[in-house]
Formats: C-alpha cells, structure tokens, sequence
C-alpha cells in the first residue's frame, strides 16, 4: 500500500506534526474519500492539544496521544468497497472524518452536497449540527430573548440560528471585541463585553425588566457558569452548548432550585442514532438542513471564514491558535482543489 496520506497528528501537548501514513482501502461498505477541505474546531481540538484538563475526567479518556484530530472533513468519493454503488465514485460529500488526505468511512454516514454550496461553506456542517441541536434543545421560540455567552464559532452560529427561530434579541456577550466584531448586522442582535459594559444592566433596559428567556454556555470556561446565570428570568432556561474544561462551584438552590431553572445538556452525541416521529432530527437531518439554509441565502457564514491555508501549515496554525485565538473564527485546511 501506498504511504502517501498526509494526517495531522498530535504527537503529545502542544506537539503538532504531519505524519505520511498508508492510503486506506475501502472495506466492504466503506468509500474511500480524498479530502477537499477540514476546519480546525478552536473549542475542541484545542482544548485537547492543550492538555489542560483535569486527569480523571472525559479529556482524559477520550483524548489519548498520539490523537488524531478532525470531524468536519469535505471532500470527494474516490473508491468504493464491496456492496457499495459505484454512483459514489466523484460525489462530494460531507463526513466527520479527520483532518487527513485520505479517509475512510461507512457508507452510510456519507452525507451529498450539492452543487448550490461551496466547499468552505460545507466544512462547517458539524458546528452546524451542534449548534441547531442545542437551540432544538432549549426550545428557542418566536419572541423569547437569548444570551449566547462566548462569541467564538458556537456562538456565532447560536446568535445566528435563535434569530432564525425568531428570538430577539439576542445578546452574544464576549471579552474579544474582534469576535463580536463579527456578529451580524442586525439591529436584534447585540454584542456585549463584560470588561466595559455592566451585562446585566444592558439585558434589564433592553428586555424591559423581563431579562433573557434562555442563556447559553459556549465559552467552554467552567469558572464562569455560575455568573452566566444572572441574566436569566426565573424558570428560564440554560444550555450548556460548550465541553467546559473541569468542575464548576455551583450552588444548586440559589442559582437552580430557587429560580426554578431548567438546565440542559446539548452534547452533539443528544442526537437520536435514528429518526423517530418523535424526534427526526438527526445529525443528518440538522447537516440538510444547514446546507439547504446556506443554499438559500438564509445563513451567510461567508463571514465567519478567517483562516485558509494549506494543511501542510497545519502545526504553525496550532501553534498560533494555542497563543492566541481571539481573531480566529472559521479556520480551513485546504487539502485538494
């Protein structure tokens, strides 16, 4: 077999290198995929190139080096196995697969793009998924006012996908300025730094006094959840739509039982494995949905792209990212044109 498949590898924290390993062979009813474009997730793979997270925690289990990054993977079917249609063969599709030239997957898990979207619209389909699970989750309905805390990409498309639902307004409060910088333009959506505006003064005129009907924790920092329940009205509801690092001091009758708040988990893995009358929205379901959004100009994430670059620039841009990620947002590896 071949070695000739480039895959971005984190040999240890803080240690990123492009390892040349062996072109896989599609087993019976897998496809194989040459890579078009990844995007970097700046909440996740970060947090575990870091290494900064408790030792006996979630981290510590799923992320074990030498780790292989990547989940949101575009690129083009090459090679089919036994049992699977040849129509495959030079299909675009969306995969979570990881940050390499070529990879393998199932089959099923393949998900078509059309022709209507481009290649680095199409990469940001699992944030996409994350982000229209978590709003499902809370409910966001027409009307309800929405605090979205952190501004990187969770938070950037949660403010966009809750004015989809019709929430209004929606408050995206972060210390970055460059990152509410890139908020939409839209009079319904308001941009806060907590470093130079009282947030909660802010929320209190512009709801009347109702205060928000929904917050959610994209920020990933789990010393600041208890804060970012004082812009909620009583029985509002929060969703923790981050993996914060470590435990949070949380007092449960003050800030739970007394408000009467409901909160919610919003992991990706809430998705049902299948669809059901009840619940047909699967990560495959929410992927359609982004891609239908985007091709219908209802959802501009063109924005939102701050970085390209080719993946063989993969360890410097880690590197960066781990210094200082304010000013990034969409970053793209390019792997094949």
């Amino acid at each position: 077999m071949k070695e000739d498949n480039p895959t971005v590898v984190f040999l240890e924290p803080g240690k990123v290198v492009i390892e040349r390993r062996t072109i896989p062979l599609p087993e019976k009813g897998y496809v194989l995929i040459k890579t078009r474009r990844t995007l970097i997730s700046t909440g996740t793979e970060l947090t575990i190139l870091s290494g900064e997270f408790p030792k006996e925690s979630y981290w510590s289990r799923y992320a074990r080096f030498p780790f292989v990054p990547g989940y949101d993977n575009v690129g083009e079917v090459v090679a089919v196995g036994e049992e699977v249609n040849r129509d495959w063969i030079g299909k675009r599709v969306a995969t979570r697969s990881s940050h390499a030239l070529f990879v393998t997957v199932p089959m099923e898990s393949l998900i078509p793009i059309s022709d209507q979207i481009s290649d680095d619209e199409a990469a940001f389909f699992t944030i996409a998924e994350i982000v229209t699970n978590g709003v499902r989750r809370a409910d966001v309905r027409l009307g309800e006012s929405v605090a979205v805390y952190g501004a990187g990409l969770l938070g950037q498309f949660t403010a966009r996908v809750c004015r989809l639902c019709g929430a209004r307004p929606v408050f995206v409060i972060d210390i970055a300025d460059a990152r509410l910088g890139m908020l939409p333009k839209d009079p319904s959506v308001i941009g806060l730094n907590p470093t130079s505006e009282d947030v909660r003064s802010v929320v209190q005129r512009e709801t009347m006094g109702r205060m928000v009907d929904v917050a959610f924790e994209v920020t990933g920092n789990q010393k600041i959840i208890p804060e970012e329940f004082r812009c909620m009205r009583d029985q509002g509801r929060f969703v923790l739509l981050s993996s914060p690092k470590g435990p949070t001091m949380f007092d449960f009758h003050d800030l739970c039982n007394y408000p009467s708040y409901t909160i919610i988990g919003a992991h990706n893995r809430s998705h049902p494995p299948v669809a059901t009358p009840d619940n047909p929205w699967t990560n495959r379901r929410h992927a359609e949905l982004f891609f239908d959004l985007v091709a219908d100009k209802e959802l501009d994430i063109s924005p939102l792209v701050t970085h390209r670059l080719p993946y063989d620039e993969a360890p410097a841009i880690y590197r960066q990212l781990l210094e200082d990620r304010s000013e990034a947002m969409g970053v793209i590896l390019i792997w094949h044109e």
